[in-house]
């Protein structure tokens, strides 16, 4: 397995990122699913000491909202709750208005019963069986209700895995409207959001990522990827805040 020394060093990923997504005892990498003991951001509006918005241009007529993941299955007090979950919902609620046929939302669908899925998915759902979707996780794939009256018109896409460009038609509804330029939103920040952003990278999309409309059960893993996307990635990826988003779209 590699090791946080391995990386250290190596052009792979700085420290910072290396300590929040590897355990310090162990030396294996964090489930920041449920972590215990991991803190929890206080104030969800600060962003990391260092961190600069930026977009580079102006976004033009073809953009596309993607809001990750913001379900009741990760509403505080659930098992993978987030807890400032709440903090951001208002600020995405408040770009989704700028034009909800714009929005496409995803939904990340648990296995249908425990030690179903595919490869090492099978033991992840005996671990979190009681979030399958027989076994009780069904009612809580819905999208919280503050964003869940913008679909339609928004987009509803489903997806099994962290990515929702695997199994799933989003890259041709996106093609379908001549998208070019995708605003991203939702949690977690170093899981889904994470993925959602490479696979846009990786399609060619130009890629904003809305920096106080994320959020992460980790605050270590969180302030890492903002650091990480706004400096190691800032070719592919820009960084906004959704106040200066909606006055652009809105002007």
């Amino acid at each position: 397995m590699i090791q946080p020394s391995d990386l250290v060093g190596g052009g792979m990923g700085p420290p910072d990122l290396l300590a929040a997504l590897f355990d310090p005892q162990t030396r294996r990498p964090q489930d920041h699913r449920r972590t215990p003991g991991l803190r929890r951001r206080r104030n969800p509006a600060a962003l990391p000491g260092g961190f600069v918005a930026m977009i580079k241009e102006e976004l033009g007529p073809h953009w596309a909202h993607i809001c990750v993941d913001m379900q009741l299955l990760f509403a505080p007090g659930e098992d993978w709750g987030l807890a400032w979950l709440p903090k951001v919902v208002p600020r995405i609620a408040s770009l989704c208005a700028v034009d909800p046929s714009r929005t496409v939302f995803t939904r990340f669908i648990p296995a249908r019963r425990p030690g179903e899925g595919q490869g090492h998915w099978r033991s992840y759902y005996r671990r979190w069986a009681n979030l399958t979707l027989e076994e009780g996780g069904r009612p809580l794939i819905e999208l919280v209700p503050e964003l869940s009256g913008f679909a339609p018109p928004a987009d509803v896409i489903d997806k099994p895995v962290y990515s929702p460009w695997l199994g799933s038609d989003l890259r041709a509804r996106l093609e379908g409207r001549g998208v070019d330029t995708l605003l991203v939103t939702g949690g977690e920040t170093d899981m889904c959001v994470l993925s959602t952003i490479l696979g846009a990278i990786d399609w060619g999309y130009r890629t904003v990522l809305v920096a106080d409309g994320v959020c992460s059960a980790s605050d270590e893993a969180h302030n890492a990827m903002l650091s990480l996307f706004s400096k190691r990635y800032s070719q592919h990826v820009e960084t906004a805040k959704i106040a200066e988003l909606i006055d652009r779209l809105s002007g």
